[in-house]
């Protein structure tokens, strides 16, 4: 007997990974497929919350290698992938905290899933990716594309409440930034999942979602300028707006102090000061020295 009946194969190590768009989601569930037990996996990318997952997915890969879209033969594919191999789901602007009417994931046993995993992403790097991101889709509007980003705060803010408790047993949150910057990091969340530190790299840039908003042409990950992205985007106006608006939301503040306390401390001050238009100024999102972070227009 198997709890995968959808699948008709009895895999290695399940993991559900939960992450806002634009937080580096692909990149490293790429870097989870690379080191899976065996080298093996196989991934449903983008499931639907509240549905199942076999039947609303968006794509699927076999060992880091796409073999197919949305509407192929789970059973199938899971029988190329065979017995064993680590599984994959992927939810993108969904958080397991969130209240559903439905389970998230309808038709599989949650005691059959090894961890979920929660990608999580400084504030003024996401916000930069995502603004850029939707500018680039000419059929929205300036206050669509702030209302956009806006509307994901609900989500990002759960986000933070599960990084904020992320020594505790139940969710294995992956920081984003630590992920892409130190390899230290990387071996010992694959050693809390059970995979192995066999690839420290971060190989190639995945093209989901048409790959990086700033640097489509980017193959290498190690070519990206993920940890600044709110520089290229702090005299954009509509990124101003944003910063301003989230700003003022108290609460979301508060949670960032936890998981990004400079991030928070910036949000603050440009709250603080009262005025609309400005945009944080500090020389990194991560710098702790002390920096002006507020400049006029």
């Amino acid at each position: 007997m198997t709890a995968w009946p959808q699948l008709g194969i009895t895999p290695g190590p399940v993991l559900r990974v939960f992450g806002m768009r634009r937080s580096g989601n692909h990149g490293v569930i790429n870097g989870l497929a690379r080191t899976a037990p065996g080298g093996r996996s196989l991934f449903f990318n983008n499931c639907t919350p509240g549905r199942k997952p076999f039947e609303t997915y968006r794509a699927v890969e076999i060992d880091g290698e796409r073999v197919a879209g949305n509407g192929g033969d789970p059973v199938k594919l899971a029988a190329r992938a065979g017995d064993g191999t680590a599984l994959i789901l992927s939810y993108e602007d969904a958080m397991p905290n969130e209240r559903r009417k439905r389970p998230m994931s309808v038709g599989v046993d949650e005691a059959a899933i090894s961890h979920d995993v929660v990608i999580c992403r400084g504030f003024l790097n996401w916000a930069a990716s995502l603004l850029k991101k939707v500018q680039g889709n000419e059929a929205f509007t300036a206050p669509q594309r702030v209302g956009i980003v806006l509307k994901a705060l609900g989500g990002y803010s759960s986000m933070l409440e599960l990084a904020r408790a992320e020594a505790e047993p139940g969710v294995v949150v992956i920081r984003y930034e630590p992920w892409m910057t130190d390899a230290g990091y990387r071996a010992g969340l694959l050693e809390r999942l059970g995979f192995e530190a066999r690839d420290d790299g971060l190989g190639e840039v995945q093209r989901y979602g048409n790959g990086s908003s700033f640097q489509a042409e980017a193959g290498a990950v190690e070519e990206l300028n993920t940890l600044e992205r709110w520089k290229e985007m702090r005299d954009d106006p509509e990124y101003r707006i944003v910063m301003w608006l989230a700003a003022q939301d108290v609460d979301l503040c508060d949670k960032l102090e936890t998981v990004y306390p400079d991030d928070a401390r910036q949000l603050v001050k440009l709250r603080q000061s009262g005025q609309a238009g400005r945009a944080p100024q500090q020389n990194s999102a991560q710098d702790t020295a002390q920096a002006q972070i507020l400049r006029r227009n």
